[in-house]
């Protein structure tokens, strides 16, 4: 037992205080951090603005007179289409390549990139959550709205989409946690993050044990501690409802 021990402690040392290669994961996190939280930004906003369009187009299609406003609408809701099925359909590796190889070859910035492709992946997922949070609101608060004098942006700005996000914000707080795992790939356009910085020391100090459950106890760390948050933030608006 003692001697398991401190053999453990020996890789520990050479795999983690040597050479400080402790910096590799510390800094790795914050970067892995730093890529989820703007991504989810990105994917927020892009979000809110697609499943308003989406869900405009659906409750309106039967009342829109023809017009320039009836073809603006559709024009839309078919480009919303299309990106919801490209970017569900794809997985999201091939687009982390496409857009650091093709589409931000200019940019040298690893992060902004991979925060721009995970926002823009996760828009398409958030969009749906958002558009299930729209469709459950009570249709009369669109009416209520036009009551106030509030026109159908209005009405969706002011009323519709505060209610829906409250709603769905457990949902969003799951979507940050799929997000955060979701970014251990960001390694494939050599960004540094979490598991790019174990496979590192993995590959200078030829031991891959230690450096790789390290990486993986810091995501289910990461995991456990904001699951904690949103099972806490569940309740308190189910309390906060009574």
């Amino acid at each position: 037992m003692a001697e398991s021990f401190a053999r453990l402690k020996e890789s520990f040392i050479f795999n983690f205080i040597e050479g400080s290669r402790w910096k590799y994961i510390t800094n790795g996190l914050l970067v892995t951090l730093k890529v989820t939280f703007f991504a989810l930004l990105l994917g927020i906003v892009i979000g809110v603005v697609v499943a308003m369009i989406r869900s405009s187009y659906d409750q309106m299609k039967d009342e829109m007179k023809p017009g320039i406003g009836k073809v603006l609408m559709t024009a839309l809701n078919a480009i919303a289409r299309l990106y919801l099925t490209v970017i569900r359909g794809t997985p999201v590796v091939v687009q982390l390549l496409i857009g650091y190889f093709v589409i931000f070859v200019s940019t040298t910035n690893t992060v902004f990139v991979a925060s721009m492709v995970f926002g823009i992946n996760s828009g398409a997922y958030i969009t749906e959550i958002i558009r299930g949070g729209i469709m459950s609101i009570d249709p009369g608060q669109f009416e209520a709205g036009r009551s106030i004098g509030f026109n159908y942006i209005q009405t969706m700005r002011f009323i519709i989409i505060p209610q829906a996000l409250k709603n769905v914000l457990p949902s969003l707080a799951n979507e940050f946690i799929a997000l955060l795992k979701e970014t251990a790939v960001c390694g494939y356009i050599g960004l540094m993050d979490l598991t790019k910085g174990g496979d590192v020391i993995r590959g200078r100090t030829f031991s891959a044990f230690m450096p790789l459950i390290a990486v993986a106890a810091i995501y289910l760390a990461l995991v456990v501690f904001f699951s904690w948050l949103v099972g806490k933030l569940e309740r308190r608006l189910r309390s906060s409802e009574r």
